[in-house]
């Protein structure tokens, strides 16, 4: 036998100290004993159960007294048939008779409601809320229907907004806070979401009416109210979209509305202010209508191939009188404005084309009101589309500076050859920064075309290697008259008016063909020259025979003697249209259309530089997608440009894939 090993056993001492009451073991004792004698003595009630059931029921695993109460209570009393279906019908009445007007008991309806949850979100839902769903979609239903026949959009919506807001109210009160989205949703779909195509396209008050009518409340609401639906806000979207670009055509493509330039931008701001507005109030800046609203102008500004024209027609009038005495915020206001309609033109070239010819008309004038505000639109232009579209004006404004400059040294270098006669300001404009003028003929006065001279020699003298063309047609001249009874004007007239006047220094009359062969200046520049001196009411310093409001080459023009006015400096404006004529138009195109031709060339190399092979289709949306900032190229012209890389031996077709480019190093 193997012997057993000896275990020995040690208790050790507690690590902290541990206080003992002394006399527990006799107090737990005593109520130990208490209580095996009152179980003896048949009085256990004076016992309390409270630690044994807490005890006793977890671990057990058996249902709490309280629960069974109310399982009783639902299953006896509750969940009879009688009192079932009777409180369901009173409960459904109640809220029915409070959607009518009345006053009901909410306190006991709270209640009710309370114990219904008590006794379970399952008998909740089942004995009350599934029912009271189903009866407020068929009473909503049939609301709908009824409000729809007699009332108009604005109306429908207001009782729409109240009904959805008493049931969230309801919730609120009596009812289980997760029924809010369940009855709010029953609202939205059977007032709302089924009405929804009628309402926006209500006759005489739907959604074209309230944005003609510029309704911000009702939109306000309409809008609050359809985003709550699917497809809500798209169809308002749809709808405003539809009637902005109808609306936008008919302005565009309006005859009498062409015939003023100014007033057809202003009514494109007014229209875009309009909306802007609308969104901004009603529909709470929604991007998705901001995009809309862009997306729109767009579309129908670039259906008038004028719009770029009249944009720089508008802000030549801005600039030249239409800002005076304006703010600096309110230009900064106007100059925003318009670069917001820029921003839509797809052929911002043509812009550039004529605002450089009404820029260089204000700056040799000294018209523009503010150089401030010439300036800023330059700047806003090249953060919008770059330094090579603004190099070229701000290289007039250099000029300018120059020029000024220049005439400081011309003056103090032969001021004492001069003596008394005219004062000459020349302007020097650098050839490639200013519009392309072509050279003109015109005899000048010989006392000007002394001091012409002598500004020439003086600036080829100081500059080598330069060359100047006198551009008579851009100049300007204030000149002194006398007329009947000794009176005297100064008149500010321009270089060709000057010509034609000095010639009445020494003749009472000439022909229309005697002037022309005197100055030579082109036909139809002197028509509207001798047009203007001697047919402007009030400026008519000259007078013809006969009289009438053309000029025709067999005129013979006097000095009007009996010319008379209130003030003593008179200007004296050129007879000029202020669009351009058909011939003028499509000469400003054809320049364009030259202009285009290297960009795209330029556009299409760099391209193929990077790729090296591409096939036609990638080239032609990689070439719009680079030059959409300044125009929309056209396919056909991408095509012939590209044909003329190949002639060229800039690019090569594939042998095999006649589509396919190479590009050549």
């Amino acid at each position: 036998m193997s012997s057993q090993k000896k275990m020995n056993f040690q208790i050790e001492a507690f690590k902290h100290r541990v206080v003992v009451d002394p006399k527990y073991a006799e107090k737990t004792w005593k109520i130990l004993e208490h209580a095996i004698h009152e179980i003896y003595n048949h009085n256990a009630s004076g016992l309390s159960f409270e630690e044994l059931y807490r005890t006793f029921i977890p671990s057990t695993h058996k249902t709490p007294v309280h629960e069974l109460g109310l399982n009783l209570w639902r299953d006896n009393i509750v969940h009879t048939m009688k009192i079932q279906m009777r409180l369901k019908d009173t409960l459904l009445e109640l809220v029915q008779r409070e959607r009518g007007g009345e006053v009901i008991n909410r306190g006991l309806m709270r209640n009710v409601v309370k114990m219904l949850m008590d006794l379970g979100s399952s008998v909740y839902q089942e004995d009350f809320e599934k029912p009271f769903l189903v009866v407020s979609a068929d009473f909503y239903r049939g609301e709908s229907q009824l409000f729809i026949e007699c009332c108009d959009c604005g109306e429908y919506l207001k009782k729409a907004e109240k009904r959805l807001n008493e049931e969230i109210e309801r919730v609120s009160h009596y009812l289980d806070a997760k029924s809010e989205v369940k009855i709010t949703n029953v609202v939205e779909k059977e007032m709302i979401e089924s009405q929804m195509n009628r309402l926006v396209h209500m006759e005489n008050s739907g959604l074209i009416n309230m944005l003609m009518d510029d309704k911000y409340e009702d939109l306000g609401r309409m809008y609050n109210l359809f985003r709550r639906v699917p497809n809500g806000l798209s169809l308002i979207r749809d709808v405003m979209t539809s009637h902005i670009r109808e609306m936008g055509k008919q302005l565009v493509t309006d005859p009498e509305r062409l015939k003023d330039p100014v007033d057809f931008v202003q009514r494109l701001l007014d229209v875009r202010d309009k909306h802007d507005k609308i969104i901004n109030l009603a529909f709470n800046n929604d991007k998705m209508f901001q995009n809309a609203l862009n997306s729109s102008f767009e579309y129908f500004i670039n259906l008038n191939s004028r719009s770029p024209e009249f944009m720089s027609l508008f802000v030549d009038d801005k600039l030249r009188k239409g800002l005076k005495g304006v703010s600096e915020e309110d230009v900064e206001i106007v100059l925003d404005k318009v670069m917001m309609l820029f921003r839509y033109l797809q052929e911002k070239d043509i812009f550039e084309k004529y605002y450089k010819q009404h820029l260089a008309k204000r700056l040799l004038s000294n018209k523009s009101v503010s150089e401030d505000a010439e300036r800023s639109l330059i700047l806003k232009l090249k953060t919008e589309c770059g330094y090579q579209f603004t190099s070229k004006l701000e290289g007039m404004f250099t000029d300018m500076k120059t020029s000024d400059d220049t005439m400081k040294g011309f003056y103090a270098a032969m001021g004492h050859e001069l003596g008394d006669g005219p004062t000459l300001g020349v302007h020097v404009l650098t050839t490639g920064s200013w519009p392309t003028q072509s050279t003109t003929t015109c005899n000048l006065p010989s006392e000007i075309l002394n001091v012409c001279c002598k500004f020439k020699a003086y600036y080829l003298g100081t500059h080598s290697g330069r060359r100047l063309t006198w551009q008579t047609n851009m100049g300007s001249a204030d000149i002194k008259a006398t007329f009947g009874r000794g009176q005297k004007h100064e008149l500010n007239v321009s270089t060709y008016q000057m010509c034609v006047l000095m010639l009445f220094n020494n003749r009472d009359g000439l022909n229309y063909r005697e002037i022309e062969q005197a100055t030579e200046i082109p036909s139809l520049d002197l028509k509207r020259c001798l047009q203007s001196l001697a047919c402007a009411r009030g400026k008519n310093v000259l007078r013809k025979e006969p009289m009438s409001k053309d000029i025709g080459e067999d005129d013979t023009f006097f000095f009007n003697d009996k010319f008379a006015s209130k003030f003593y400096k008179v200007k004296i404006g050129t007879v000029v249209a202020q669009k351009e004529s058909e011939p003028e138009k499509q000469e400003t195109r054809q320049k364009v259309e030259e202009d285009r031709k290297p960009q795209i060339e330029a556009a299409i190399v760099r391209i193929m530089k990077a790729r090296r092979v591409l096939d036609h289709n990638n080239i032609v949306a990689e070439v719009t997608k680079q030059l959409q900032l300044r125009f929309l190229p056209n396919p056909v012209v991408i095509k012939k440009r590209i044909e003329s890389l190949i002639e060229r031996e800039f690019l090569e077709r594939d042998k095999e894939d006649r589509k396919l480019y190479r590009y050549l190093a």
